[in-house]
């Protein structure tokens, strides 16, 4: 969340970046609700200043005519206290409610553009591998491997679930737990996160109020599903004041992910690419203000290492201004390659939020002892996400008979070296 104050002194700096983003914000009626309400407590506080001191003269008044106008008097001051008071928590609740709904600014360094199209390629790591037969999408090798069940999954609950089983159901615990290994060897502390949250956590997190359609909800209990660790990880110190020496600090957690995407027609939800539930690994970061920039590099370079070390074609990309999530002020995107679909996937996007979801969940630090808390900037990225990891490895790995090669790093974890094709392939169908 941005604060009043800044959104105050940088005016016209809010103003550029809700147009960078293409955000519909009314920059002018939070200002005005602002210049509203620091009139109203004027008022109020002047008011309350005049009743303390005629209640101090009404102790001291003998004549008791007089003592009644003046109680009189300050009744009616009390009522137009009342009155105002009400009528600040109403100008309160509207600032509040149009300052959640405020995205973050954008970093200087981020490209400029309206959409994805303005994205720009800053590497590309690793070179296609050339086939000599013409690779197949995800979805026959995990027909192929017995692995994939789309329909069944569709049965038990709908469109865009499915069932891995057998040898891709290890392939994706094998990837899991590779990565926590990975980002614990690093110096990550792993977290296993409650899987649903409070209201208080998705507003902390700044999932609501602008992605409620995107949630999934237990109505009876009140309880949001996670879009993501990510939210779980920003309330973990939710009202809190770390003390002095204690940032940075580095989580990583696997979880189950829920969300409520409308789902196109056509290409892009062919096979497990796009679903209501899926799993990730992620990685989440506190720091002082002046570390986010490096902290930043440190969550791409393990997005980037997790990729290489699985051998994958992989490329990170910048986002534009148009194209950034409502928590970033600046991120980039990993995507590997899958052949089969003859596309760029992205596995993962690390975001520096500076302080705006620190604002939102009330953290604060101390620098020193005696220094006045601050609030942390926090960081997110995948480390990587699943499925698309899944299919990466497939596409990339697969040989002419629809089996797939284990990468290296992964053979210990599955305890085989290819996952056998024991079915023909399917009439094509991409």
């Amino acid at each position: 969340m941005l604060s009043i104050q800044f959104i105050r002194e940088h005016t016209e700096r809010v103003r550029r970046d809700m147009l960078l983003r293409n955000a519909p914000v009314n920059i002018d009626r939070v200002l005005q609700l602002d210049e509203q309400r620091r009139a109203l407590l004027q008022q109020v506080e002047s008011l309350r200043a005049r009743r303390n001191t005629a209640s101090k003269a009404i102790g001291a008044t003998r004549d008791p005519a007089e003592r009644e106008v003046r109680i009189t008097e300050m009744r009616l001051v009390g009522e137009e206290i009342e009155r105002l008071e009400a009528k600040l928590r109403a100008i309160e609740e509207e600032l509040q409610q149009r300052l959640y709904e405020i995205p973050n600014i954008v970093d200087e360094a981020v490209p400029k553009g309206p959409d994805e199209t303005s994205n720009v390629v800053v590497e590309t790591i690793g070179e296609p591998r050339p086939f000599d037969f013409e690779p197949r999408p995800h979805w026959e090798l995990g027909t192929m491997v017995d692995g994939l069940d789309i329909d069944r999954g569709a049965k038990m609950s709908g469109s865009r679930f499915y069932v891995l089983k057998g040898p891709l159901a290890r392939l994706q615990r094998a990837l899991i737990q590779f990565m926590l290994d990975e980002h614990l060897a690093a110096g990550f502390t792993e977290a296993y996160v409650p899987y649903m949250l409070n209201e208080a956590s998705l507003l902390a997190s700044g999932q609501l109020p602008k992605f409620r359609d995107n949630l999934y909800r237990d109505a009876e209990e009140d309880f949001y599903f996670i879009p993501t660790a990510e939210v779980a990880l920003v309330n973990y110190y939710r009202d809190e004041i770390l003390p002095p020496g204690s940032l940075p600090q580095r989580f990583v957690a696997h979880t189950p992910c829920f969300r409520r995407e409308k789902m196109s027609a056509g290409r892009d939800v062919r096979g497990i690419k796009r679903g209501h539930q899926f799993e990730k690994v992620e990685m989440f970061v506190y720091c002082e203000p002046d570390q986010s920039p490096a902290e930043l590099e440190l969550l791409v370079s393990r997005a980037k290492h997790i990729a290489a070390a699985l051998e994958l074609p992989h490329r990170v990309v910048a986002l534009c201004s148009g194209d950034l999530g409502f928590n970033a002020a600046r991120t980039f995107d990993l995507e590997v390659w899958a052949p089969g679909q003859g596309e760029w996937l992205e596995v993962s996007s690390a975001s520096n939020c500076l302080d705006f979801q620190a604002r939102r969940a009330n953290i604060r630090y101390r620098p020193a002892q005696d220094a006045p808390p601050r609030h942390p900037h926090m960081l997110n990225a995948s480390g990587l996400a699943l499925p698309r990891t899944v299919i990466a490895v497939m596409e990339n790995y697969q040989q002419p008979d629809g089996s797939i090669e284990v990468p290296a790093v992964l053979r210990r974890y599955l305890g085989a070296d290819r996952i056998a094709a024991v079915r023909p392939p399917a009439s094509s169908g991409r």
